[in-house]
């Protein structure tokens, strides 16, 4: 399960996606292994900061009714609502003052899987110089995927640590290591 540590530098950027309690282990949206995932991706985020590279953290923001939830005819459960515990970072999680925070899907009519989705994180990362995106959290075959893909399709270099990131359906991981090859993205896969 574990990985070769990244070598991060200054056009380096670490993204941890989704990383919230609705989506860990006794969550709403749990996805199973997420709460192990924690301990490797704080190794990450400790390594990017030695490096001054920016960490970015994405949540999942969603306003109450938000059009995905099942009672308004969406795929997915109630989960990660603006200010509750099950939106919250994962409490172990090492997040500090020098971490971006972007919060996505706050809108009520749309949805947003990415990162990327609205939310100006593209334009913020080449304003800083970054070229390349590191990318962990969950779940792999959701917010995970479509941040890769558009990180990919924003021009940046795309590295998916497969070991720091754990889907909601296994059995779609192929699916999304073809999905990330043919998009130019790197995927590191476990050890």
């Amino acid at each position: 399960m574990h990985h070769a540590q990244v070598n991060y530098g200054p056009g380096d950027a670490l993204l941890v996606v989704d990383m919230q309690n609705d989506f860990c282990e006794g969550g709403a949206l749990a996805v199973a292994g997420g709460n192990a995932l924690v301990a490797g991706i704080n190794a990450e985020i400790a390594a990017a900061r030695a490096a001054d590279a920016p960490v970015v953290a994405s949540r999942d923001w969603h306003p109450i009714d938000h059009v995905s939830f099942a009672h308004r005819g969406g795929p997915w459960p109630v989960h990660c609502v603006q200010d509750t515990p099950g939106a919250a970072f994962h409490p172990d999680l090492d997040l500090d003052d020098s971490t971006l925070r972007v919060s996505k899907a706050c809108a009520f009519d749309a949805d947003a899987y990415s990162a990327f989705d609205g939310t100006g994180l593209a334009g913020y990362l080449r304003e800083r110089g970054i070229e390349r995106v590191i990318v962990c959290g969950l779940a792999l075959d959701v917010c995970v995927r479509a941040t890769v893909l558009e990180a990919s399709r924003e021009g940046f270099t795309t590295l998916l640590l497969e070991s720091l990131s754990a889907a909601v359906d296994p059995g779609a991981v192929e699916d999304c290591r073809a999905a990330f090859a043919e998009a130019g993205a790197t995927v590191q896969t476990r050890s």
